[in-house]
């Protein structure tokens, strides 16, 4: 019969090394030697390309809702590995360190859909590109906007069955609290720099409720059709929300808790929105609209829309306000655009059927 090169001399090799070469019993003993040396420089040759592979760094990560994962993604935008999480994510959010990943499992493609859904939150290590953990939500269905909250270390998540707002343990990976939003449907939340309110954009009932998150008090304060994404200045004063039922980006006053203006856009439905790292600009997707839209915010008005021929379901900035990452799920495509010159300079091709959403950059 056949053996592996070694095994008459009493070397038992790891089960991962062994190459599928047959090696007669008749060879020499020194031939024998020979054989395993070979054999065991080979497979250390393997393990190293293969830790050398393992080594890559992801520059990005990207909910990929179609296919119920999180892409990672390397400075040139090649998929360099993903990591499977609950049915159809919707939001994601990064700690500040950039270690780990919080993601909405929402069990749903699009809010619109009457099914139950998902209720789990997946945690996702950064490092490893792996899913460490799970958080069950129970009763709580259909996760949608998450946050991480840096000062206290939980999480932040809205459900829309039933439409309530969630703090989460992540360490001991349970609910610690519940507030009633007052609104249906919510979507998107957001802090403030003081972890003391947190807004909540409620898409059924076309407002944004502001919630004191020491008394559970809440402002309710009238957005639009379907409010939806969310973009806070860089000075904490105001938050800007894409009403996607209509044509609008509403205006709001923190301090006041209160609706104080709206910009209008040529493209219908405005689902997402960033703000431009001088706080002059805001750059939102339009949904009906097939474009991405810039408008002025001290004259309130809008400059532009650049066509991207299909339907656009994210917003995001790099980390030097240069680029704008918008994803076009349906045609699994992140267009890259430069904040600066208002123009369009990269297509990424995503494989097919991952159907990118969020997309987050790491460096």
């Amino acid at each position: 019969m056949d053996i592996l090169p070694g095994a008459r001399l009493g070397i038992k090799l790891p089960d991962h090394w062994v190459i599928p070469s047959k090696i007669k019993t008749s060879v020499s003993p020194r031939n024998e030697v020979w054989a395993f040396v070979k054999t065991l420089l080979i497979s250390l040759f393997s393990c190293v390309l293969s830790v050398a592979a393992s080594g890559q760094t992801a520059a990005f990560v990207v909910g990929e809702k179609l296919a119920s994962s999180i892409g990672f993604y390397d400075a040139n935008f090649h998929r360099i590995s993903d990591v499977k999480v609950g049915t159809h994510p919707h939001e994601i959010a990064l700690t500040p360190d950039r270690k780990t990943l919080y993601v909405a499992d929402n069990g749903v493609m699009w809010m619109t859909e009457t099914g139950p859904g998902d209720n789990t939150v997946s945690i996702v290590d950064i490092a490893s590109m792996k899913h460490t953990a799970t958080i069950n939500l129970g009763q709580f269905r259909r996760p949608h906007g998450i946050t991480f909250d840096p000062s206290s270390g939980h999480v932040y998540v809205t459900t829309e069955k039933p439409s309530k707002l969630l703090v989460l343990d992540p360490k001991a990976l349970k609910i610690i609290r519940t507030y009633d939003v007052k609104g249906q449907a919510p979507h998107i939340v957001k802090l403030d720099d003081k972890g003391e309110w947190a807004y909540v954009s409620d898409t059924g009932t076309g407002t944004l409720s502001a919630i004191n998150l020491r008394s559970g008090d809440v402002i309710s304060m009238p957005s639009g059709e379907r409010p939806q994404g969310q973009a806070m200045s860089p000075d904490g004063r105001t938050i800007f929300v894409a009403n996607s039922g209509g044509n609008s980006i509403s205006i709001f006053n923190l301090a006041e808790k209160k609706n104080v203006g709206r910009i209008s856009t040529s493209g219908k439905a405005p689902v997402r929105v960033v703000v431009s790292h001088d706080g002059k600009t805001l750059i939102y997707a339009l949904q009906e609209g097939r474009s991405v839209g810039f408008a002025d915010i001290a004259t309130r008005k809008e400059l532009l829309e650049i066509p991207v021929g299909g339907r656009p379901v994210s917003m995001s900035l790099s980390l030097d306000g240069k680029l704008a990452y918008c994803s076009v799920q349906e045609e699994d495509e992140i267009f890259i655009i430069s904040v600066a010159d208002r123009k369009i300079i990269r297509i990424v091709h995503t494989p097919k059927g991952t159907g990118p959403d969020p997309v987050v950059p790491l460096r």
